[in-house]
Order: C-alpha cells, then sequence, then structure tokens
C-alpha cells in the first residue's frame, strides 16, 4: 500500500512544488511508483513536471468538483513509474465548491484510498494556504513533508502549521505524522542560512532531514523546461541534494 505524503508549508516560495517534483522523480528513478498529485491552483508541479496546463479538462479540480474518475485524469510523465493528477487555475474554485460539501475534509482521501494499491508513493503538492485543499491532503496523507526556507520569521510559519497538524491529527486523521522538516534555498556562506538552519534544528530536532537544499541555478531553470532536475542537470549539486533526501525518505517512510 502506498505511503501518502503531504508535502506543505503556508509560505509561498519555499521549495514545495520543486521538492514534489524532484523527491517524486528519484524515488520513481528508484524504482517505486509514485503519483504526483497537484493540489495548487497554480500548477507549478504541473508544469516542472512537463504538463501543459493549457487546455486542461481532467485534472484534480474535475476529480475534487465534479468526481471524475483520478484514473481518467493521471498522466504519465516523462519519468518511468512517475504518473501526475495536474491542476489548472479552475482548481481555486475547489475551496468554494468544498465548503458546501458534507464531509467536506475528507473529500481527497475517498478520491485517493483506491489508488494506494497501485502505488508505492503518493505525493501531494499543497497550495500556500491551510485552506480546505490543504486540510484535504493533511487528512488523506499518513505523513508530512515540510519545506522551510532558511529566513527570518521560518519558526513562527512552523510554529503555525505544526498547530494545524496536531489539530487535524486530533480530529480527523489520527494517524497523521511529520514525516520531516528539510531545509531549502540554503547558503551557509550566509550568517543568516546558518542562523536559521541552528535554530530550526535546535527546536525540532530529529525531525529535521539531514540534507538541505542548496541556492542552485539549475534547480530554478528546470520548471521552466519542463523537466525535473534529474533530467535537466543530474549532475548538478541541487540534483545531488534532492537524491540525498530522497534516500532519507525512503529510508523514513519504510522504518513507520
Amino acid at each position: 500500500m502506498a505511503k501518502a505524503i503531504a508535502i506543505c508549508n503556508q509560505k509561498g516560495g519555499v521549495g514545495k512544488s520543486t521538492t514534489a517534483v524532484n523527491v517524486g522523480s528519484y524515488l520513481a528513478i528508484a524504482g517505486l511508483k509514485t503519483l504526483l498529485i497537484d493540489l495548487d491552483p497554480q500548477g507549478n508541479a504541473t508544469t516542472a513536471a512537463g504538463i501543459s496546463r493549457s487546455g486542461l479538462e481532467k485534472d484534480t479540480y474535475a476529480v475534487l468538483v465534479h468526481q471524475l474518475p483520478a484514473l481518467e485524469a493521471i498522466r504519465k510523465t516523462s519519468i518511468d513509474r512517475l504518473d501526475l493528477l495536474p491542476a489548472s487555475l479552475d482548481l481555486a474554485g475547489a475551496e468554494t465548491y468544498l465548503t458546501s460539501v458534507e464531509n467536506r475534509e475528507t473529500v481527497l482521501r475517498q478520491v485517493v484510498d483506491p489508488l494506494r494499491a497501485s502505488y508505492d508513493f503518493l505525493l501531494f503538492d499543497c497550495p500556500p494556504s491551510l485552506g480546505l485543499l490543504t486540510v484535504n491532503a493533511l487528512v488523506a496523507a499518513d505523513s508530512t513533508l515540510i519545506p522551510v526556507q532558511c529566513e527570518y520569521l521560518a519558526l513562527e510559519g512552523l510554529n503555525t502549521l505544526m498547530h494545524a497538524v496536531n489539530l487535524i491529527k486530533q480530529n480527523l486523521n489520527p494517524s497523521l505524522r511529520v514525516g520531516g522538516i528539510v531545509l531549502t534555498m540554503t547558503d551557509f556562506r550566509a550568517n543568516l542560512s546558518r542562523e536559521v538552519a541552528d535554530e530550526v534544528k535546535r527546536f525540532f530536532k530529529d525531525l529535521v532531514f539531514n540534507t538541505a537544499i542548496p541556492r542552485n541555478i539549475r534547480l530554478a531553470e528546470s520548471p521552466s523546461f519542463g523537466k525535473p532536475i534529474c533530467l535537466y542537470d543530474p549532475d548538478s549539486t541541487g540534483a545531488l541534494a534532492y537524491q540525498l533526501l530522497t534516500q532519507e525518505v525512503i529510508s523514513k517512510e519504510g522504518s513507520n
């Protein structure tokens, strides 16, 4: 049965989609069948995985709102064993729709639970908010992977997210756990990056992954070419970092 991981942080620009696409890619390269589910109306994971958002009709919105069977919307990517449930701008309307639905927090879980037998991993790329799409992802997930940019106020945002995760664990998904925190966009030559990293590690201890993701121009470029970093520049420092992070994810999830 697939392990389901919600990649979330209510702050934007911290590397959620980059992490979702690249961890998903390296999971697939490691021989693990992976489904990436794009829950962000911006569709960055969809674009970065090489799927055009223009004219998309069979997407996450159609699955959540119009009850389109998920299997009809899932797309193959250029990486063997990596599939994608894509997102379009229409998904922005899903929040409004979900507010009036009975058991609104469990809509996504009902969609993805039948898919677990067909995959090793399900990855949810969440929007930069704690709205109903993110809540649905947390209710459907076994664990969270939280990207945190090394900047001031990082801990403040983390505490808010941890509180939300705990509420969902208490009320909606007792099996939910924090799988790990990954430091992103790091530059340990800068005092700020080192200070924030030290603060996060001091506060969250073993929850922080050993691998940090560096600021890397090749990582920043790859989404505009519709390629994960393993295809765009597999020898870059960003590619090596995501490869190591994925090995940590496999190890952590395998022990739970």
